[in-house]
């Protein structure tokens, strides 16, 4: 993860940030113009799927997107990746205050006034950001879900809420698109839940209904132990038959006059959607391996997207 520091400043009479030692925040910048600088190599040092939907994205549209990635970014290493002994919920409250004091004063760290510029550029309700940080802050309280109902709304907000953000920068018409935003984010969130479930359990979350265990026969105990067996495969099979059925209804929920702006989302949804095909050709064995798409199959389904777009508009 990339180091952070306690200050930042254009001129640091007003910047400073809320005291803590387990406060991250990226490397220290003098300018405002490395703003954008700071947002797009918190992005692309991540390696995430994400960064090759953006790439054909016009510029001011391109920058905000990493402003809100790396928003995103440095708010779940708060919770997963806190120093040892630090406190991180401690840390996610000086983070939610410091994007208060950037919409109350317009001052912040370089992250928050990036995402903050975007939020004003492109209307972005500032409570989106607000659910955000709640999904977060849930994976502090809770390490269990008894069912898929009670998983949902950790979905929406770290997953969902993240496609509405995005929609407002894309460019939408049709109000039907935040349908179709909050289903990929579902099916988005359930592949990663899917794929990183060995991590996960490691870090001591479930994320699968603990009553689909139940039916399956794989044991909370098991999945600790990252046991691969019959039971394991037929659980996940089902996690995947879900997924699937949230990717189908973002499709489905796709309005044709917003295919054209919605550009990057599909490839989003192309590159998430090969790494679940991916996950059910390995024969969902995610304990061994590393389960993800190389950088030149990922470019390649980007530039075909873009092309075809290109051609059919």
């Amino acid at each position: 993860m990339v180091q952070m520091v306690e200050h930042y400043n254009a001129d640091t009479s007003h910047c400073r940030l809320p005291p803590g030692p387990d406060f991250l925040i990226i490397r220290f910048m003098n300018q405002v113009d490395d703003l954008r600088t700071v947002s797009r190599q918190v992005t692309k040092k991540s390696g995430s799927n994400f960064y090759y939907s953006f790439l054909f994205l016009p510029k001011p549209k391109r920058e905000a997107i990493y402003a809100v990635y790396a928003f995103c970014r440095l708010s779940d290493d708060l919770v997963d990746e806190s120093k040892a002994g630090g406190d991180p919920a401690a840390a996610l409250t000086r983070w939610r205050k410091a994007l208060d004091t950037y919409f109350q004063d317009g001052v912040g760290p370089p992250v928050i006034m990036a995402v903050g510029q975007a939020a004003h550029r492109f209307t972005i309700p500032k409570v989106h950001f607000e659910e955000l940080l709640n999904g977060m802050e849930m994976d502090l309280t809770r390490a269990r879900y008894a069912t898929f109902e009670e998983l949902y709304p950790y979905c929406y907000r770290v997953a969902s809420i993240v496609g509405l953000i995005c929609i407002e920068i894309f460019g939408y018409t049709n109000p039907q698109t935040k349908t179709y935003a909050e289903q990929l984010g579902i099916a988005f969130q359930l592949t990663n839940i899917i794929r990183d479930v060995g991590v996960d359990a490691q870090r001591g979350r479930i994320y699968l209904p603990q009553d689909e265990l139940k039916r399956f026969g794989y044991s909370e105990e098991e999945l600790l132990a990252g046991r691969y067996n019959r039971a394991f495969m037929e659980l996940m099979r089902f996690q995947c038959e879900r997924a699937r059925g949230f990717f189908q209804a973002a499709s489905a929920a796709l309005p044709v006059e917003d295919e054209r702006s919605l550009l990057a989302a599909e490839i989003m949804r192309a590159i998430y959607y090969r790494l679940l095909l991916r996950i059910e050709a390995q024969q969902y064995d995610v304990f061994h391996g590393n389960i993800t798409l190389g950088k030149p199959r990922k470019l390649l389904l980007a530039a075909g997207l873009w092309l075809r777009a290109i051609l059919r508009f």
